[in-house]
């Protein structure tokens, strides 16, 4: 019974695997496309986002929040904690758009390329004083 199992799972391996690149496709065709304005967003949102950041360990550099406008939208960019690990930007809803920095290689996950060059009206919205 253990071998039967054991040898359904060994089958359904690779049809797992090619599922998750379509999603992937999927979401970063989403996400490459340009972000729609949304007046409907809670200000809210981004107090509750900045108390999240508050809970956590502190960082080092220290966790930040930054203001632009980016693709004819107000967008988020906050920092990530220590080493290789992506910088995430948000749209005014905080949904993530992409990752422009950070990674590996620096340079974040690909998806808004443009960013660096582009964003303009840089302001800094939280700075963790801890």
């Amino acid at each position: 019974m253990r071998r039967l199992v054991y040898m359904i799972w060994l089958a359904a391996l690779p049809l797992l695997a090619t599922r998750c690149p379509a999603k992937n496709k999927a979401a970063t065709a989403a996400s490459q496309a340009a972000p729609a304005a949304r007046a409907d967003c809670p200000p809210a949102k981004l107090e509750a986002k900045i108390a999240e950041l508050k809970t956590q360990p502190k960082a080092n550099p220290a966790y930040e929040v930054w203001e632009y406008k980016y693709q004819g939208q107000k967008v988020y960019l906050i920092s990530a904690p220590c080493c290789d690990n992506y910088a995430t930007l948000y749209d005014a809803c905080l949904n993530v758009l992409c990752a422009p920095s950070g990674g590996f290689t620096g340079r974040g996950d690909g998806l808004c390329p443009d960013f660096n060059e582009k964003a303009t009206d840089k302001k800094l919205v939280w700075r963790d004083p801890r």
